[in-house]
């Protein structure tokens, strides 16, 4: 089992600088992948999300690619190419037809464009730096979602378990309702000054319609087996999270179907912690790949 939170930091050394990866991510119900790199590096980016597939499946991405301190480099200006630069831009104007009056924001502008040693290495010459620092951090990244994943586990073990015992507890109040609304349904015609038969064909045959309509016989059969699968899945490996929460659906459905028919205050009670705990395993569900 894993978690969808996580995150993952990695650094390499490319072009004197140091390159710096993380990859970090939060519950979603599909892939939703987003990719923050230097602009001369989007040809990387398929290949980033091609990677970063391989060690996830669900979950808002983030994955951020930067390159800093160029300290070996020469940060000075290029006078001559900011000059060439300005000329260019110069006769474009003119052939356009266009007034041009260069500002000192423009002419700060291109002086830093063109700064000695300013560039980052091109796309293709970063590939084999950027993958590699990519793998540490997915590794690191899917190291901590498999940490949080076995916590998940633990707790979702517990609260199955919470849920079968709730579960008996209806099972073993069940079989005890008619003859208690038997007893209900006598007093109250004891009441009201009438007095039955407790063989009567009439006390029977309103006996055996209460019975059959609140048998919860088959719900506790599919809910046992709808937590047999449940646990099953848990302990699985792979994506779990879209299947276990139709299961725990089927689960609620099934718990919603006794709590209607039940018809019983004991049975109501059991029912309402059943509820309590689904929610609560629906909510971590949430958090699982």
């Amino acid at each position: 089992m894993r978690s969808m939170t996580g995150y993952g930091r990695a650094t390499a050394s490319l072009a004197g600088s140091t390159l710096t990866v993380q990859v970090s991510a939060v519950n979603r119900k599909t892939l939703d992948l987003t990719v923050s790199l230097p602009e001369e590096w989007e040809s990387l980016e398929p290949a980033v999300g091609e990677l970063v597939r391989k060690f996830a499946m669900r979950g808002k991405i983030h994955v951020d690619i930067e390159l800093n301190g160029n300290a070996g480099a020469d940060e000075s200006w290029n006078e001559d190419a900011a000059a060439v630069a300005l000329d260019r831009l110069s006769t474009f104007a003119a052939r356009e037809g266009v007034a041009f009056a260069p500002t000192p924001e423009l002419l700060w502008q291109i002086a830093n464009a063109q700064r000695r040693g300013g560039g980052r290495p091109a796309a293709e010459e970063a590939r084999p730096a950027v993958t590699a620092a990519l793998e540490d951090a997915l590794r690191a990244f899917a190291a901590m979602r498999a940490t949080e994943g076995e916590a998940l586990l633990v707790d979702f073990l517990a609260r199955t378990e919470l849920l079968r015992r709730h579960l008996e507890a209806v099972a073993a109040r069940a079989p005890h309702v008619p003859a208690g609304q038997r007893e209900q349904m006598l007093k109250r015609l004891r009441e009201a000054g009438l007095e039955l038969d407790p063989n009567d064909e009439r006390v029977l045959r309103e006996v055996a319609i209460f019975a059959d309509r609140c048998d919860v016989t088959e719900e506790l059969t599919r809910l046992r087996s709808h937590l047999d699968q449940f646990v099953s899945l848990l302990k699985s490996t792979g994506e779990m999270g879209r299947k276990a929460e139709f299961i725990l659906q089927e689960i609620g459905r099934e718990v919603n179907t006794i709590g209607s028919k039940g018809n019983d205050l004991l049975i109501a009670r059991a029912v309402i912690e059943l509820k309590n705990e689904l929610e609560r395993v629906r909510e971590q569900i949430a958090n699982v790949e």
